[in-house]
């Protein structure tokens, strides 16, 4: 289990909403090392492992050196994991580091054939490294690509894009930081650092107040944030108190005029942060923006990214 410290969850304690925290968290240390371990592990067959192919294929002394290469453009997310598995594949086979050279940053829009780093040492440590690092590397850049699509098409409209819990499941840092590389804001990181009453928690609690006050009673230090289908529930969960509302599958006219509405109270009510959700698109990204939202939430960006291609080629 990620621990509770050292992740972007840290960012989310007190009163503010998670997507009103800092979005330029670094990827965190202590969940790195701890994926790379358990990653490692997995595909070596245990602490240290083995790698039966090319311990008996190429001399223990043997060097080597190689460039990370984007084969596809796209935008890179993850650079630390290369100097991460690499550390740890020294150390479980007791071989040098190999030296490794950034030539971009996380973040950076690139095209196929860049360059993004370049590795120099031990041939076992490399080449037992390669897949773990490509594969974290690959999947973090997918995430970040994605989301920079969605951040291009709402520049401008005001709105930003979100992300949901709907993360590969132990991958969820690393993913969050993606999106955040991609120019997307996070939501909550799990179930404990913001409430989000939904329908089935109305249900439970017999109303939209009923949920509000149950969770403003058990938990005073979280925020608290409202799914609502209709005008009605908006209005109940605002007389609650209720500061943040998710707009659940609305119609564009529905949404518009509600969020207008909404607006045109705010100089009573204070600021009401508003997020569309469900049945979001690129194709209609700038239309729902324009209802006024401040935010689209969308769950693809993390549970359907494809990964971008990148490949180490060894000279």
């Amino acid at each position: 289990m990620t621990d509770l410290v050292d992740t972007a969850a840290d960012a989310a304690a007190g009163s503010l909403h998670p997507e009103q925290q800092p979005q330029d968290l670094p990827l965190s240390r202590t969940w790195l090392a701890d994926a790379v371990r358990r990653t490692l592990s997995e595909d070596l067959g245990g602490y240290p492992g083995r790698d039966v192919t090319t311990l008996a294929t190429i001399a223990a002394e043997a060097q080597v050196s190689g460039t990370v290469m984007m084969r596809q453009d796209g935008v890179v997310a993850g650079l630390d994991v290369i100097a991460e598995v690499l550390a740890q594949v020294s150390v479980r086979l007791g071989l040098p580091h190999p030296v490794v050279e950034l030539l971009v940053a996380d973040g950076d829009q690139v095209g196929a054939g860049t360059a993004l780093a370049t590795i120099s040492g031990p041939g076992h440590v490399v080449l037992i490294a390669e897949r773990t690092m490509l594969n974290l590397l690959s999947r973090a850049s997918g995430v970040a690509t994605h989301t920079r699509r969605w951040a291009t098409a709402l520049k401008g409209t005001g709105a930003q894009v979100l992300d949901t819990r709907k993360t590969t499941p132990m991958m969820r840092e690393l993913e969050k930081y993606a999106v955040r590389c991609g120019g997307g804001v996070n939501k909550r990181v799990g179930l404990y650092d913001c409430a989000m009453i939904k329908d089935n928690h109305v249900v439970a609690a017999g109303s939209v107040t009923a949920a509000i006050e149950a969770v403003r009673e058990a938990f005073p230090d979280v925020p608290i944030q409202v799914e609502v289908e209709s005008a009605a529930q908006a209005a109940e969960a605002l007389k609650a108190g209720a500061r943040f509302l998710m707009l659940d599958n609305m119609a564009p006219d529905a949404m518009t005029e509600l969020v207008a509405d909404i607006r045109s109270r705010e100089k009573k009510l204070g600021k009401v942060l508003l997020e569309a959700t469900g049945g979001l698109t690129l194709d209609n990204a700038v239309d729902v923006a324009a209802t006024g939202v401040d935010f689209l939430s969308v769950g693809a960006l993390t549970h359907s990214s494809p990964i971008v291609d990148i490949a180490l080629d060894l000279a």
